[in-house]
């Protein structure tokens, strides 16, 4: 597939909602087109930490364009897989300091990723930088856990490169930024797991939990390990924690009760101890 050029308009145009019959018919359409994510084979996986080439930005004392105010505004980084049936979409917002982040597509392009779409606009939350991308070789939207996790990984390290105050504010500010967080999350505390029936065919996981460099490999891994298929979902950092709402089936089934405890109580065990190398969960 031919890189397609990306143009940001410059005056900001306010967020809008999608309207219910709309989004019936799109979701419909996603539904459709679902691959499953799949997990890399175990032999190239580690439960605590992926390996993952991220690429840095330019130049660390660059500064993108964008605000700077005294009261940090809190990171978030969107990973969605359901909007959009031909590619996934990322959204990035930092209060009102991003700018039109082309640092960051450019090292999203490094990771052999093409940005087919980008747009900016303005809510009372700040900017939101949405890019819509695909795998060069393939055209296709990104169906591969460690793929995603270094998209995540290579976005929040840009911000990091170009936006240092918001190191503090993301638990990957220990690995990639000047600065830790001051805060520590407690995970017993953080750690929130429900499940769902979402249709006759597939469950709903939402998950939250202390976020930390490929975590979401590993929940990818810990599901499928007792044959869950991850149909598709959501991935979201939100300063110090993760948030994540999976669409999950048992041989094209929702998750029986059962199940349902079986994979609630794998999560937990592993999320409260997320150092451990033993699969006895």
């Amino acid at each position: 597939m031919a890189e397609v050029a990306v143009a940001v308009a410059g005056t900001l145009r306010p967020c809008t909602g999608v309207s219910p019959a709309a989004a019936g018919s799109r979701r419909a359409a996603v539904l459709a087109r679902w691959r499953p994510l799949v997990p890399a084979p175990p032999a190239k996986l580690r439960l605590s930490s992926p390996a993952i080439r991220v690429p840095r930005a330019a130049s660390p004392a660059a500064v993108e364009d964008g605000s700077n105010t005294y009261t940090v505004p809190i990171p978030k980084v969107i990973i969605d897989q359901d909007s959009d049936p031909d590619a996934t979409i990322v959204e990035v917002t930092l209060g009102d300091r991003l700018g039109d982040l082309l640092d960051t597509m450019n090292a999203l392009k490094g990771l052999g990723l093409n940005v087919v779409k980008a747009s900016v606009c303005l809510d009372a939350a700040g900017k939101h930088n949405k890019f819509s991308i695909t795998k060069s070789s393939t055209g296709r939207k990104i169906d591969d856990p460690e793929l995603l996790e270094a998209i995540r990984l290579t976005i929040i390290n840009n911000m990091i490169q170009y936006h240092p105050e918001s190191s503090s504010q993301l638990a990957m500010g220990a690995t990639f930024g000047p600065e830790a967080p001051t805060e520590q999350v407690d995970v017993d505390i953080a750690t929130h797991i429900d499940i769902y029936d979402d249709g006759p065919e597939r469950s709903l996981l939402v998950l939250e939990t202390a976020d930390r460099p490929g975590l979401l490999v590993d929940l990818v891994k810990i599901i499928s390990g007792i044959n869950i298929t991850v149909q598709s979902g959501e991935f979201d950092t939100e300063g110090l924690l993760a948030k994540a709402k999976f669409h999950v089936s048992y041989r094209g089934r929702p998750l029986t009760k059962a199940l349902q405890q079986v994979l609630g109580n794998s999560l937990r065990y592993f999320l409260r101890r997320p150092t451990t190398e033993d699969d006895s969960y």
